[in-house]
């Protein structure tokens, strides 16, 4: 019998580097290092108490040395098992449970006949200088309660040294006892009677259910397929504040928001589980469009990032490729009623790029700032911006295209007629415009001058699948060439030959997962469909080689750098989609 996607992720989440959650929870669970003791963060930025969009990223624990202790106040050492939906501690005095029993509610099941207790230090108010004195602010209630089973001991001792408070609570437990932790604005007063063998459960019929529902794969791929599809839900928030629908951050465990080009890609994996959700990642995006028609780069509780000061002071987004996306979730899951919804606010979005970002001599669209490219640190943005590149024109090539398409179906021939038009049009600037005929790529240019730097952002054109066969020809020498583009793990973002190349940093070098799924569909365009499935499977084994799923690997030797976020979003949906695409394509 075929074990379930559930039960082959027993003991892979890895608690000190990646937090257990639970769909829809800002709450994050983290052993500290090798250690017998927990820590909880918030997945929120908070900046109604510490202002700046950046600052949470160094903001402490709220709930910190979360542990376990007998009845006279000495830690029991714990070893721990892990999986989505509990976790186990293996203690002198018998196992220990811990699962979400909602989004704001923690609940560690106690043995039968045990005397056992926690002992936590909390922040629950935020303390800062200020100019004039210092500023004290509320962050978060905290109710700590025992549910069947008697109190022994409750004190509660201030640590000033740590601006927090320490807890110790001791209970008594008879038959399932358990501990709950809410963390929440409004407490309730009247918790709901339970027993824990119930809550861990539902639990696990939570998860359960969410595994039941992703397609089957063959079983090559399927424990990171498994795990591909918990990241998709660990990452998961429910509305709340400017997030007006369920939404995923790229990992709870660093990016605290939602991003925009990062939502169009969770989106094509969540249309095999859920179209709705899949639909709800591109409406929490447009749901703060601005009156121009710009998206935010980013949405979050408190607020929409629209201006970022670093590098540059400038008005920041993300590429346009939500019409793209929405186009996928169509394929799965017809709905022309959706389309027409989101039709106006993408075709406001991509006016603003010409409106905001052309350039009036040639039409074509500059980068203003570096973070709009979602390439942060690329050395395309070394020489100084505005640049204008190859990749922003393809997106808004796809984008045009898309919108034809959209068009289309919810009955207006004239604009699909006029999109395909702006698009042949864009094309033929970009080639007129960024073709270096000599280098035989797509240039990017700063103060019309070619910037001494090569990426596979030169190559992106072949993603329109409209270029003329030599250019394409030319193309494919380079991306093909083992010296510069084609490597084990697919492709580098800056050209092993190129000065600027470094393997670990980021844009300058690392492989994304997202950068060759964009080139996989671009070589399906072109009729390259052996060349496509190649670069497939690269992308498959990079991903299933490595224990977690993560922002970026080294482009030589496919071990994520250490500055590559965990439980990355979008990494995983591009294993989901791609590994389906597989699946669908060998039946």
């Amino acid at each position: 019998m075929t074990p379930s996607l559930l039960s082959l992720l027993k003991d892979q989440i890895d608690i000190p580097r990646v937090p257990f959650s639970d769909r829809g929870s800002r709450l994050l669970v983290f052993q500290n290092g090798g250690r017998s003791s927990l820590h909880i963060k918030l997945a929120e930025r908070l900046t109604r108490i510490d202002p700046g969009i950046e600052t949470y990223l160094n903001r402490p624990p709220f709930i910190s040395d979360l542990v376990f202790i007998d009845e006279k106040g000495e830690l029991l050492d714990f070893k721990v098992s892990t999986s989505p939906e509990v976790l186990r501690f293996h203690t002198r005095l018998g196992v220990l449970e811990l699962v979400f029993q909602n989004e704001n509610t923690i609940a560690i099941g106690i043995p039968e006949r045990t005397t056992v207790g926690i002992r936590f230090r909390v922040r629950p108010t935020h303390w800062r200088r200020t100019n004039f004195g210092g500023e004290i602010n509320y962050v978060r209630g905290v109710a700590y309660r025992v549910h069947n089973g008697d109190v022994i001991g409750n004190k509660l001792r201030s640590d000033d040294k740590n601006n927090a408070s320490i807890v110790e609570f001791v209970v008594q437990a008879q038959k399932d006892c358990f501990i709950t932790l809410q963390i929440a604005d409004e407490l309730d007063s009247r918790p709901e009677k339970l027993l824990f063998e119930g809550v861990r459960e539902n639990a696990e019929n939570r998860w359960r259910e969410w595994f039941h529902s992703a397609p089957s794969v063959g079983e090559i791929y399927r424990q990171k397929y498994a795990y591909a599809w918990w990241v998709m839900a660990n990452n998961l928030i429910s509305p709340s504040g400017y997030v007006k629908y369920e939404a995923m951050m790229p990992t709870k465990a660093f990016y605290v928001g939602v991003w925009l080009w990062d939502s169009a890609l969770h989106a094509i994996a969540f249309r095999h589980i859920d179209a709705e959700l899949a639909r709800n990642q591109i409406r929490v995006m447009l749901a703060h469009q601005l009156p121009d028609g710009m998206l935010p780069d980013v949405v979050f509780d408190d607020g929409i990032v629209t201006e970022i000061d670093h590098p540059i002071h400038g008005l920041v987004t993300k590429p346009p490729i939500l019409a793209w996306s929405a186009l996928k979730i169509h394929e799965t899951d017809p709905n022309v009623d959706f389309l027409r919804e989101i039709y106006d606010p993408l075709v406001r979005c991509h006016t603003w790029w010409f409106d905001h970002n052309a350039d009036d001599k040639d039409g074509l669209v500059l980068y203003q700032h570096p973070y709009s490219s979602g390439l942060d640190d690329s050395p395309l943005w070394d020489h100084g911006m505005p640049v204008k590149s190859p990749d922003i024109n393809t997106y808004l090539h796809k984008q045009m295209n898309a919108l034809a398409g959209i068009a289309e179906m919810i009955g207006k021939p004239k604009d699909a007629e006029a999109w395909r038009q702006k698009a042949k049009e864009l094309l033929a600037r970009m080639i007129e415009n960024l073709w270096d005929e000599e280098a035989g790529l797509f240039r990017a240019k700063y103060n019309d001058t070619w910037i001494p730097v090569i990426t596979p952002f030169s190559l992106y054109p072949l993603w329109t699948g409209e270029l003329p066969q030599e250019i394409t020809a030319r193309l494919l020498a380079h991306l093909k060439d083992t010296s510069m583009f084609w490597g084990e793990f697919g492709l580098p973002t800056v050209a092993y030959t190129d000065p600027a190349f470094n393997p670990d940093k980021m844009w300058r070098g690392p492989t994304w997962a997202n950068v060759n799924y964009f080139f996989v569909e671009a070589l399906k365009n072109i009729g390259e469909h052996e060349l496509a499935n190649e670069l497939r499977d690269k992308t498959l084994n990079l991903i299933a080689s490595q224990p977690d799923i993560r922002e970026y690997y080294n482009s030589q030797s496919g071990i994520p750098p250490r500055t590559a976020a965990p439980i990355f979003g979008w990494s995983a949906a591009v294993f989901i989609d791609l590994l389906l695409m597989n699946h669908t394509e060998n039946k």
